[in-house]
């Protein structure tokens, strides 16, 4: 029998990132679910132990270093070396250009770039040592350009660079490295937009999905999904990738 895997999935405390933690311990993968609050953590784990699997909450900033090397080492006493890493971990700070402050493009940055940056450097040791690795980092549609998004849109174009790189430099250690980049996906996140533009959610659901040619918009169960595939062992001759999880073509 295979030994089991030991994943860490970042702001895994809801949408898709709860999604991804609970696919993966569907697929006798222990998680590690990091969020910034650890309380808002013990909901997922709890779900996952119901199920009978395996996985610790734990509280950390992405964006710090010693957060994040802490947390890691966590997982190596709890659980075990990790030998998957699912970077999804992402805030928005929405804005035009010209209305865009500094912090609102810092803290962006720093969490989506600065973040996987720190969790792949701190885990792709333990996937050196295991001859065996999967990184999945979570880009977006918005990468190809998004009006009022110039942070989140650099930010999630940044992470594609990233992956790629990453697939490079790790791939003669048997580590993989591939991004999904999500479309309209329904979470608290995207229920918050709406009510920041001041739609109702059906409306703004209704919205985007006449530009989607499947006919609806996608759920936390659909990157989950793209995201077991990549963690797979069957997935070993595919690395680098971007994966427009979408509901259509995207340039």
């Amino acid at each position: 029998m295979t030994a089991q895997r030991i994943a860490i999935v970042t702001g895994a405390a809801r949408g898709i990132g709860a999604g991804v933690a609970e696919r993966l311990a569907k697929d006798n993968v222990a998680v590690a679910v990091i969020d910034l609050d650890e309380a808002a953590c013990k909901p997922v784990v709890e779900r996952i132990e119901a199920a009978g699997g395996r996985a610790i909450a734990i509280g950390a900033d992405v964006a710090d270093e010693t957060a994040v090397e802490n947390a890691v080492e966590r997982v190596v006493e709890e659980l075990g070396a990790p030998t998957v890493l699912v970077n999804n971990a992402g805030i928005i700070r929405d804005n035009l250009l010209f209305k865009m402050t500094v912090s609102d493009w810092d803290a962006v940055m720093g969490v989506h770039l600065r973040g996987a940056f720190l969790l792949s450097r701190a885990c792709q040791k333990h996937m050196v040592d295991a001859g065996f690795g999967r990184i999945i980092n979570l880009s977006s549609t918005s990468a190809l350009g998004n009006r009022g998004q110039a942070n989140y849109s650099a930010a999630k174009a940044g992470v594609q660079g990233f992956t790629k790189t990453l697939a490079l430099e790790l791939g003669r250690f048997g580590i993989t490295a591939n991004a999904i980049a999500p479309g309209f996906i329904e979470t608290e996140m995207t229920h918050a937009t709406a009510e920041r533009m001041g739609l109702d959610f059906e409306e703004f659901k209704a919205y985007g999905v006449k530009d989607i040619p499947v006919g609806r918009v996608g759920l936390p169960a659909d990157i989950a999904a793209a995201v077991a595939f990549f963690a797979s062992e069957e997935a070993g001759f595919v690395s680098g990738q971007v994966l427009y999880v979408a509901g259509g073509p995207k340039a």
